[in-house]
């Protein structure tokens, strides 16, 4: 007879390895791109673009892996992605030339969507279904600590050691502690938990999914949002200075971004009894266009530029819950990881691209207002369609509650 799975080892297993894994994989590559530059005689673009063809792949992979997740639960999909990357970050830290390089960023893209977000959200949906939602908030607030511990630790680690000896470090740390750690999650019971809610309302294959007008409006939204989470990561720092602001208040202000994620994933836990996840939803939406609008009128002053970066981070950090929550709502919980994982393959491709896009727009006019005007346009038109999504699928939610 299977065993209920425990709640509480479940989030703590994953809240640490989310840490982790998006530490290792996501945050400590912005530290030490330019010294692996040197190392291997490779211009920025090329190093830069083996991450995103990290992410491309990722996008490919994401189906794939919730299919997996779906079917055999997330222990055994986890901990194979761990020993990938733990393979990947050792084929990184040997790498001699671009070759070697790209298999490396390979090895890691098809290993990302086994060990980030998707995958716990996945994991968490096919052991608690519709209940999973409070482990998501939780782990997704746990998470929002993973640049606050490794920005720092990689600068540490590259500047004492070298960028070399620090992937090998984090390749050790996928082998002997997160591996080990995705082993110890609970196989989810047979067959799979349904609840009576969803069970009575629309649980969706992925085909049916594909079909539904509303998957692909939630696609589009998500995946304007990561375009511009993405393009802003990588290039917030200058553009704000080139409204006149001295590098020291940006970096004061751009600090509020962490905390207001983690804060936004707060409040979102604190009100999940009383708001379902298509009202959180649209606050995240709704918002970031206003943060867009406070730089594009008011740049030039320091509230506007720390107004936006509130806003800016409420967004972010609740945004992270909606994508873990919100599928099962709208396409039920029984292939929640296929489906999830298909919306995530849009989203991951845009935020591949929106470093690059938007690092071509600023060589073309590096005017301030012209980026924040196609930003606002993006954050505009995310809203508008994940509003249509919303309501195109309100009989399925209906059904699901």
């Amino acid at each position: 007879m299977d065993r209920p799975p425990r709640t509480a080892k479940t989030v703590a297993i994953l809240a640490l390895t989310q840490i982790l894994s998006w530490g290792t994989l996501y945050y400590a590559f912005a530290v030490v791109a330019h010294d692996i530059a040197r190392a291997l005689g490779l211009p920025a673009a090329a190093v830069f673009g083996a991450f995103s063809w990290c992410l491309l792949v990722a996008g490919l992979a994401a189906t794939p892996a919730g299919i997996l997740i779906d079917r055999h639960g997330g222990r055994l999909v986890m901990a194979g992605g761990s020993l990938l990357c733990g393979l990947g970050f050792v084929l990184l830290s040997q790498a001699r030339g671009a070759a070697a390089y790209y298999l490396a960023w390979t090895v890691l893209g098809v290993a990302m969507p086994a060990v980030l977000y998707e995958a716990a959200f996945a994991t968490l949906n096919r052991l608690f279904g519709i209940g999973a939602r409070k482990a998501i908030s939780t782990i997704t607030l746990v998470g929002g600590f993973a640049s606050t511990v490794f920005w720092p630790l990689t600068v540490h680690l590259n500047g004492s050691a070298g960028w070399r000896t620090t992937y090998l470090a984090y390749g050790l740390v996928q082998l002997l502690l997160c591996m080990p750690l995705h082993l110890l999650l609970d196989t989810p019971p047979r067959p799979a938990r349904v609840d009576k809610q969803a069970a009575a309302g629309a649980d969706f294959s992925l085909a049916q999914a594909l079909r539904h007008p509303a998957f692909w409006k939630l696609a589009f939204a998500f995946s304007a949002n990561s375009f511009i989470f993405s393009a802003l990561s990588a290039h917030l720092i200058p553009v704000l200075q080139s409204y006149g602001h001295p590098l020291s208040e940006v970096v004061w202000m751009a600090a509020l971004i962490g905390p207001m994620q983690v804060a936004g994933r707060i409040g979102e836990m604190r009100l999940a009894r009383h708001l379902r996840p298509q009202a959180s939803g649209t606050f995240c939406f709704a918002v970031l266009p206003g943060a867009m609008l406070a730089l594009l009128f008011w740049g030039q002053h320091q509230a506007a530029v720390a107004l936006f970066c509130v806003l800016y981070g409420l967004s972010n950090g609740i945004l992270t819950i909606v994508r873990g929550t919100l599928p099962q709502i709208l396409f039920g919980t029984r292939n929640y990881g296929a489906i999830s994982g298909a919306l995530a393959g849009p989203a991951l491709l845009s935020r591949a691209a929106g470093p690059i896009a938007i690092a071509a727009l600023l060589q073309f006019n590096a005017a301030p207002a012209l980026l924040f005007s196609l930003l606002l346009g993006c954050s505009l038109a995310s809203l508008l369609f994940y509003l249509m999504a919303v309501r195109s699928a309100a009989p399925a939610a209906a059904t699901a509650r």
